[in-house]
């Protein structure tokens, strides 16, 4: 495994769960589904992040 495609699923995991931890801060208490919203986010975003391959850099025929 190479250090790109780690990042690309670290930070892809930072951005959903920094997203969801945003929008579930707005009214100054996170309950416990909120908390459980910004788990699954950052799980989703990993499992995506780890389906999807990056591209080669090889040219295409």
């Amino acid at each position: 495994m190479r250090i790109a495609s780690i990042a690309k699923s670290l930070i892809a995991g930072i951005a959903a769960g920094s997203a969801a931890a945003v929008t579930a801060a707005q009214d100054n208490v996170i309950t416990t589904g909120e908390g459980v919203t910004m788990v699954l986010a950052v799980l989703g975003a990993w499992g995506i992040t780890w389906a999807v391959p990056n591209t080669s850099s090889a040219p295409r025929e």
